[in-house]
């Protein structure tokens, strides 16, 4: 593997997940705040690796590969975990889950035969957004370390209104829409890899 400036930047996005875990465990009062901190980081990676890839021209088949598999390893874990934290239903994440893993596979399958899928940017804003809800829970587990007033009223509507199961259900959904939409985009690929 080339081990140029974007993969090494999707590389430390990887080794940054398992310290993010931790913190996220761990016992400690600015523990949350120090996981909100590294996802932060972890997605400042995200972007820079893909501004430096196409700016200096540095995209390689490893980084087309690491790039998005980096993602679903940081976005799942983060998930599974609030799943294990009580925080999401294990339902919700196990669709999620499910969903990434199929397409991952199906592409890498595809990829092995010399097919190649379409991807969409719907798939692109699902990552997204499956970042945002992300960063909201990161934002409420860790708003008790934050000196801001407005957190109080942040925390106080979440709970109110169930704020987290909700955007976590319509992301749900959304996953797996763009699941289906992902295999209907590619159905005449998938047709001639299975024929």
């Amino acid at each position: 593997m080339i081990l140029n400036i974007p993969n090494s930047l999707t590389l430390l996005r990887i080794a940054l997940t398992p310290v993010f875990i931790i913190f996220l465990f761990y016992d400690h009062p600015y523990a949350n705040l120090w996981a909100l901190i590294i996802f932060l980081i972890a997605g400042i990676t995200d972007a820079l690796d893909g501004y430096y890839a196409r700016k200096h021209n540095q995209i390689t088949d490893h980084g087309r590969f690491l790039d998005p598999l980096a993602d679903k390893i940081l976005v799942l874990s983060a998930l599974i975990s609030f799943a294990v934290l009580e925080i999401i239903p294990y339902w919700m994440v196990g669709l999620i889950v499910f969903r990434d893993l199929f397409i991952t596979g199906l592409r890498v399958a595809l990829d092995n035969k010399g097919f190649q899928m379409v991807t969409s940017n719907i798939a692109k804003a699902k990552t997204s957004l499956q970042i945002l809800i992300i960063l909201s829970i990161l934002l409420y587990l860790g708003s008790t370390q934050l000196p801001f007033n407005w957190l109080a009223k942040y925390i106080q509507l979440i709970r109110e209104y169930e704020l987290i199961y909700y955007l976590t259900l319509l992301i749900t959904v959304f996953t797996v829409y763009t699941g289906l939409s992902y295999i209907y985009d590619n159905r005449s690929v998938i047709r001639q890899y299975l024929s």
